[in-house]
């Protein structure tokens, strides 16, 4: 890493990048009696373990990725991830976060909010911290999974121990949660999963007795019970995750192809070429000069749609996200219906973007109006060729820690003292990568002052 002019700059990223390995690998060990290495990675203020958060978290390091059967190495803590993951989803395949594993020794951490929760199918409190649907952590396994596999070349340790099962576990929801709310004859039909909490948060449970809004039946696109946020969807068919779904299913495909799971990988390859096709015929919408946005010059995405026409547009700060849809792979920058909707989603007509002298960028419900999220900033900066967008997100970035050093979970866009979540381990280690691609793509914006 080249030098950072700026002091405040290059003590963000000192402290920012690390975070993840200086706080919230929890334990590191094997699975009972065998070499099978499991990592627990925690958030950083509970005590358990996401699919989505954990995966992002390793993510972060990429760049620094390379083989090595070290069980000190980076290496040896990806897999770790994978294996851990792959237990927690053959446990509780519906499922978005975990307690520790028996072998660690670690209490399961309590969750009062999920206490009073009614959730099909059932699951075990011992094993799972929360049961909240989200397409986009099933989508996070094979994330990390192909991150890893593309990384190291390691074919031979998917062959070991779950990794198979596992994908074959995901690939039954998926496809369970393309079932519509009703049948061809009108009747309703038994959703695979339901999910209620007593709450006053309506973000917190679903409409209809834990159904949902209902969705059509000629999408071909997977419903998400719940957003990467944990809150709540509108309609069902959340974009952003179909997308990363999609990309995911089709780059991991190439490891069950090694393994000679030729029926898997034709089944994720079809899976995946299916839903690049709805996706296309379902998730653009065009807005007239009536609406929110004004005449866009063409279609953009919608961020969430049910298949009768409802639709939401909008953009949350939580990845997967519409802002970050080139991150996953699923389409380049320069697609030009990207670029139309990352121009709506940065501007007013995106009903949760914040702007404050504190910090411009992203929110959402989870913390509500008023509070923009850094992680979304950083997307932000990963996302752009211009420079002056890149400096402007950078130097809110190093003034809004409120004097800590760290990248808070959102912050009020107008009072830097207001924030949540002290430090944010996924949110720092991501700063950490966009400074590191900073170094390559535009070197000239690390050597400016930021005071």
């Amino acid at each position: 890493m080249g030098e950072i002019a700026d002091p405040d700059l290059a003590r963000l990223f000192e402290n920012a990048y690390p975070n993840t390995l200086d706080t919230a690998i929890k334990w590191k060990g094997y699975a009972n009696n065998t070499d099978e290495e499991l990592t627990f990675v925690i958030t950083g203020d509970i005590n358990a373990m996401w699919l989505r958060d954990s995966a992002n978290q390793m993510q972060s390091y990429l760049p620094l990725l390379n083989a090595s059967s070290d069980p000190d190495s980076l290496a040896s803590l990806y897999r770790g991830v994978i294996n851990l993951q792959a237990r927690y989803i053959l446990t509780s395949p519906f499922c978005n976060s975990f307690q520790p594993p028996l072998e660690s020794g670690l209490a399961p951490a309590p969750n009062p909010s999920a206490s009073d929760d009614t959730v099909h199918p059932p699951y075990n409190n011992a094993s799972v911290f929360e049961c909240k649907y989200e397409l986009d952590s099933l989508a996070a396994f094979l994330e990390v999974s192909a991150n890893y596999y593309n990384a190291t070349s390691d074919l031979v340790f998917f062959s070991k121990y779950s990794w198979v099962a596992a994908v074959d576990a995901i690939l039954s929801v998926a496809e369970a949660m393309q079932t519509p709310t009703y049948a061809a004859n009108g009747s309703v039909n038994a959703s695979p999963y339901t999910f209620t909490r007593l709450s006053t948060r309506a973000s917190e449970t679903l409409e209809n007795n834990g159904l949902g809004n209902p969705v059509a039946n000629t999408t071909g696109l997977i419903r998400s019970a719940f957003r990467p946020s944990d809150d709540a969807t509108i309609f069902q068919f959340l974009v952003p995750s179909n997308m990363m779904f999609a990309h995911y299913l089709s780059s991991s495909a190439a490891i069950a192809a090694g393994l000679n799971a030729t029926a898997l990988a034709a089944r994720m390859d079809a899976l995946a070429t299916s839903l690049q096709s709805a996706i296309a015929a379902h998730a653009l919408v065009n807005l007239t000069s009536g609406d929110a946005g004004g005449d866009c010059d063409g279609p953009i995405y919608a961020y969430e749609v049910d298949g009768y026409g409802g639709q939401t547009i909008m953009d949350d700060a939580n990845i997967p996200s519409l802002l970050s849809s080139p991150l996953s792979g699923y389409l380049p920058l320069t697609d030009a219906t990207y670029q139309r909707t990352r121009s709506l989603l940065l501007s007013p007509a995106n009903p949760y973007f914040m702007t404050g002298p504190v910090l411009s960028a992203i929110g959402g419900p989870h913390d509500g109006p008023g509070y923009a999220w850094p992680m979304a900033s950083i997307v932000r900066i990963l996302t752009s060729s211009d420079e002056s967008e890149v400096v402007g997100q950078l130097g809110m970035l190093v003034s809004s820690t409120d004097g800590l050093g760290l990248v808070h979970e959102s912050v009020n866009a107008w009072n830097g003292s207001d924030w949540t979540r002290q430090w944010f381990s996924w949110a720092n280690g991501l700063f950490g990568m966009a400074v590191l691609g900073l170094e390559g793509r535009m070197p000239g914006v690390l050597g400016g002052s930021y005071q």
